[in-house]
């Protein structure tokens, strides 16, 4: 009895891996994002020469960062197309039209036949709100505004070279006023005069003790 239920094993584990083979999953849309109220179109495409049951399988995020898996509910805005076959690859769709918030997650497709069960790569789809513009301006204005900032620009590196220039130009003119100042008083003095007057002053200085002396 345990040696047929081992062959019925080996049996089945053997035509698995055989059917397994055969099937050959294509690579998926990693991530598609989508604005709010758009539609979108999710693929799931494999190499397959049998005919599978495709089911859509959702998986959202919980709060727990897990993630629950849970059957697409089909509706008139959520449809499954017809499958397409190309070169022997055949692609299932799934098709949401004005997408909502909630139809944020990961898609993948179940494949179904006989012995073996097995899950497409999937296509995380994330719905977002489009931010809204607050000053909706024409491309006139916005050059207009442009070419305003360049020339402000500007001002604001020129005025403090200029500013920088003009003390520059000052200080080099009160030095030069400085320096014709002191030529001017130097050139009335006579250097001669100036020695006799200091040799005077040095012999009243060495006379005078001696006539307080005297007296």
């Amino acid at each position: 009895m345990e040696f047929k239920v081992a062959v019925v094993v080996v049996f089945w584990a053997a035509t698995a891996a055989a059917t397994s083979e055969e099937l050959r999953l294509e690579a998926d849309q990693p991530l598609q994002r989508v604005p709010i109220s758009h539609d979108a179109t999710v693929r799931c495409c494999f190499r397959w020469k049998k005919r599978p049951q495709v089911t859509w399988i959702m998986n959202i995020q919980t709060i727990n960062h897990t993630t629950v898996p849970r059957a697409v509910d089909l509706s008139q805005r959520v449809k499954h197309a017809p499958a397409e076959e190309k070169h022997e690859i055949k692609c299932h769709k799934l098709v949401l039209s004005s997408v909502r918030l909630e139809d944020t997650g990961l898609y993948q497709c179940m494949l179904n036949h006989s012995t073996l069960l097995t899950f497409s790569h999937g296509t995380f789809l994330q719905v977002f709100i489009p931010l809204q513009k607050t000053l909706n301006l024409s491309e006139s204005v916005k050059n207009s505004i442009l070419t305003a900032e360049g020339v402000l620009l500007l001002l604001c590196v020129l005025f403090p070279g200029t500013v920088l220039l003009c003390k520059t130009r000052r200080l080099n003119e009160l030095q030069r006023r400085k320096g014709r100042e002191e030529e001017n008083i130097y050139e009335g003095l006579n250097l001669d005069d100036c020695t006799s007057e200091y040799h005077q002053i040095q012999r009243r200085c060495r006379h005078d003790p001696y006539e307080d002396v005297a007296s």
